[in-house]
């Protein structure tokens, strides 16, 4: 109900735009004032052009006057909300923090190195490339000298290659990537955003056959030789046709799927209608209609599963046999190739990877750079020189700490817009954050702890100061700030509000019944078959509506000789019985009493006493005695194999038979029959025009009707002609919450009319409308 509500308040929010303050402090024009709260001309102008700039009928008088009011219906709910301090509690500012930090991050990067690096992501995109490597690992913290050492084998190992010997050789005896030994460092073919950006850097730059220079990324050294390119496999379009079998079902359910599906491949490869076949069987409702066409998508979209089957179809037309993902059973026809997609379809979607991906260190180099410029950032090289002094071994264990009676503590370390950053607020920063490091060197180790510190420290201020460096910001901001508060406004006042209040939802019903009224219907059965002789099978044993049922098969209950007391093994299986029948009432189930011939002379009166006791005890469990017959058969004479003492026990028993009045059943056993999952549909229910195209094309009248439709027959059966009439609640309750939504939250915003009176000032909306 949250994400539901939030998309409602997203929606609001996108009407409502931003404000620029949250008290208009200013003395420039007012557009409106509420209660004592003004509005300013600005702020109203600002939200109006983002939002309605583009409209050709943006500055006329109607619609600012529409776009005002409903800009002052959301300013009347945000008060409210600050007057009543929801703006002060925990969660909210915990909430309002949470989407400053969204907020910021895109005023926290380098525009000019993104934008590069999209466009250079997309032109990589174009193509594969397949190499191999070999690994020389490095910590990322490693010292200098380790680092020069790892630097130099991998030269030397470039230089042997480069000599003739064997890459394949090379990467198998010396590589530090654990799959060397097996694939001799070949990692097969990827394209950009797959590998860290300074491989990939590597990989896209070397031409084919040639080898890299070493290089650095977090796992160590690597040379990389380029082995081939080839263009990209682009996008395809396919349609499906869906059957649903999702993991867990029963086995029978997953084996009926599998027959479903395998007998529709069977009508496709027989060339018949695609379209009709997958508007008649597929079960994705989203596609069916549209002849199960599926958006364009490219590698790593889709189920690999699917992908694999769909890229695999060579020629428009194609069709793949019957493929499982997790969501079912999938028959996959192409029906078009192309090639990447344009940069602009692209464009935000790689500029949210590149966010995410390695090469973002190129992007917080740049940004660092800016910000140290822009906001003065001064060292001082003494200070700087003593802090990094305290470096000590104990560094290197995470257990460095200091002396916080050292006089150097309070010397400024460096400057950022003159605000000072102390040796000692550096010192609290590295005993806080230390870790345990591989490198050898706790200069080395103070070093970084140093270099993280400026940037935590350069970063920290340009958050702090966003809000008055970038006006924009400090407006989404606002944004969101308004927008918490009206949807919890809006969720006590209105939504959970129409929910939980069933009394006056049912008065607003019952006072609005015009609003809520059926058109014709018909109450019909459907029966929609393969050809005439299932559909007259189907027709013969309607009116049974007593079918033997094939989804579950029950066990037998066994007795001693002489003996109708139940056991525990008993009552156990009659309990899984109590819990089917108590599910649904549509079920019956037949108990039949047997004994054998050894058994008491009234065998009958043995078995009758049987089956009595199996029903005495469903009915003690809540089964209602309508959904249970008994039955006694007596005994049963053996021979053979069976003349033995266990044959004979087996004939010691109750045994059952389930029965449904669901037609579905009926048309089960007709497709188990017929061996054709598809031969026979049953539907009943009240039809509406447009419910059903067979119903559509008889008449409305009570009676029996043939049709033919889409290669199938349909006996269509007219029990009553429903007049137009009203709908209850249940029928329509979803609707009716929406429209009593509405009503309330009219309600609440003229009860805020009158609390805050509203004034707008035309002069300053024909201003608007002049400008």
């Amino acid at each position: 109900m949250r994400s539901n509500h939030l998309l409602v308040a997203a929606s609001v929010l996108l009407m409502a735009g931003c404000t620029a303050t949250k008290k208009n402090e200013s003395k420039e024009p007012t557009i409106a004032v509420l209660g004592t709260q003004p509005v300013s001309t600005s702020e109203f102008r600002y939200v109006y052009e983002k939002n309605n700039s583009g409209n050709e009928d943006a500055y006329t008088r109607q619609s600012i006057s529409d776009y005002l009011n409903l800009y002052t219906n959301f300013k009347l709910k945000v008060l409210e909300a600050e007057g009543k301090g929801l703006d002060t509690t925990t969660a909210f500012k915990r909430e309002l923090e949470g989407y400053k930090e969204q907020l910021a991050q895109p005023y926290l990067t380098e525009k000019s190195v993104t934008d590069k690096l999209v466009k250079e992501a997309y032109e990589r995109m174009k193509q594969e490339v397949n190499a191999s490597h070999i690994l020389i690992s490095l910590g990322p913290d490693a010292a200098p000298e380790d680092t020069l050492a790892a630097y130099n084998k991998a030269m030397d190992l470039r230089k042997r290659a480069l000599a003739g010997e064997d890459f394949g050789k090379l990467a198998q005896e010396n590589s530090q990537d654990p799959s060397a030994a097996d694939n001799k460092g070949e990692l097969g073919y990827f394209t950009a955003l797959q590998m860290v950006y300074p491989f990939e850097d590597a990989a896209y730059k070397t031409a084919v056959g040639d080898i890299s220079m070493p290089v650095r990324t977090r796992f160590g050294y690597h040379l990389v030789k380029v082995n081939d390119k080839r263009q990209a496999k682009g996008e395809v379009r396919v349609a499906h046709i869906m059957v649903r079998a999702t993991p867990g079902i029963p086995k029978a359910d997953s084996l009926a799927a599998k027959q479903r599906v395998d007998a529709i491949f069977k009508r496709v490869q027989r060339n018949e209608n695609w379209e009709k076949l997958a508007s008649e069987f597929s079960e994705d409702a989203n596609s069916a209609t549209n002849g199960g066409e599926l958006p364009w998508f490219g590698t790593g979209r889709m189920i690999p599963s699917f992908e694999d089957a769909a890229f695999n179809l060579q020629n428009a037309g194609d069709v793949a046999q019957p493929v499982l993902t997790p969501y079912g059973w999938h028959i996959i026809k192409l029906l078009e190739k192309r090639g990447l997609p344009a940069y602009e379809d692209m464009e935000q979607n790689l500029r949210n990877k590149i966010a995410k991906d390695s090469r973002s260190e190129l992007n917080k180099t740049a940004f660092i750079r800016r910000i140290k410029a822009e906001n003065n950032f001064t060292e001082d090289a003494t200070a700087k020189a003593t802090a990094m002094a305290k470096a000590s071994n104990e560094l290197l264990q995470a257990a460095w700490t200091y002396d916080e009676n050292d006089p150097a503590l309070k010397q400024t370390l460096f400057t950022i817009q003159g605000k000072p950053y102390t040796i000692g607020d550096f010192w609290q920063y590295a005993k806080e954050t230390q870790q345990p490091r591989s490198t050898n060197s706790a200069a080395h180790a103070m070093n970084l702890l140093y270099e993280a510190y400026v940037d935590k420290s350069l970063v920290g201020y340009e958050k702090a100061n966003l809000e008055v460096k970038h006006p924009d910001y400090r407006m989404l901001v606002q944004e969101y700030h308004d927008g918490i508060l009206l949807f919890q406004m809006m969720d006590e006042k209105v939504w959970s509000k129409a929910i939980q209040d069933s009394v006056g939802l049912k008065a607003y019903f019952n006072q609005n019944r015009e609003k809520y009224k059926w058109g014709p219907r018909v109450q019909a059965t459907v029966i929609s078959a393969a050809n005439k002789e299932l559909l007259q099978k189907a027709q013969d044993q309607l009116g049974k509506r007593r079918y033997p049922v094939s989804f579950t098969k029950l066990t037998d209950i066994l007795f001693e000789q002489n003996k109708p007391a139940l056991t525990q093994e008993s009552t156990a299986k009659l309990n899984e019985l109590a819990e089917l029948l108590k599910g649904n009432e549509n079920l019956t189930v037949d108990i039949n009493g047997h004994t054998d011939t050894r058994e008491a002379a009234d065998s009958k009166g043995l078995a009758a006493d049987r089956a009595s006791a199996a029903k005495a005890y469903l009915i003690s469990q809540g089964v209602p005695a309508t959904q249970i017959s008994t039955n006694s058969l007596g005994s049963k004479s053996q021979a053979g194999p069976d003349n033995t003492e266990t044959g004979r026990r087996r004939n010691r028993r109750v045994s059952f038979a389930l029965y449904t009045t669901a037609l579905s059943a009926l048309a089960d056993n007709l497709n188990a029959q017929s061996s054709n999952p598809l031969g026979v549909q049953i539907t009943e229910k009240k039809f509406q025009k447009g419910d059903n195209k067979a119903v559509d094309m008889v008449n409305w009248q009570k009676g029996t009707y043939n049709v033919q439709q889409n290669g199938r027959e349909y006996l269509i059966i007219i029990e009553d002609v429903l007049e137009p009439g009203y709908k209850e609640l249940d029928e329509v309750r979803g609707l009716a919450i929406s429209d009593y939504q509405n009503y309330l939250e009219q309600q609440w915003v003229n009860q805020l009319r009158e609390k805050y009176p509203v004034t707008v000032r035309q002069d300053e909306v024909e201003k608007l409308i002049k400008q």
